[in-house]
């Protein structure tokens, strides 16, 4: 597979596909409507009730922490997850930014 080249797109767009990626997936999408769920979690409490392996939800949640997504602190050997609220709220505003400026008609 070639490279992306993702440096030829604004941030406005990358930043929407990253999150995009983050929503394409169905377990990232139950992992984050956990999360939002909880005062805060720890992966294997997201393993248990998401159903699947730990490697696997480890791998989802570095792509939605790439996305930022998520915060995180140590609690001693554990990361212990939760929403960046923030972030949330700067990409409703990209996403309404970009649906606003995007013609909605069509032949």
């Amino acid at each position: 597979m070639g490279a992306s080249k993702v440096d030829i797109y604004s941030n406005e767009i990358n930043q929407i596909a990253a999150v995009a990626k983050v929503f394409s997936h169905p377990a990232r999408v139950a992992i984050l409507q956990y999360i939002s769920k909880q005062e805060a979690c720890i992966c294997n409490d997201i393993v248990e009730e998401i159903g699947l392996a730990q490697a696997t939800i480890s791998q989802h949640l570095k792509v939605i922490n790439d996305a930022g997504l998520l915060k995180g602190t140590f609690e001693g050997k554990s990361l212990c997850y939760c929403l960046n609220v923030e972030r949330f709220q700067e990409l409703q505003e990209l996403f309404n930014s970009f649906f606003n400026k995007t013609k909605l008609n069509c032949c």
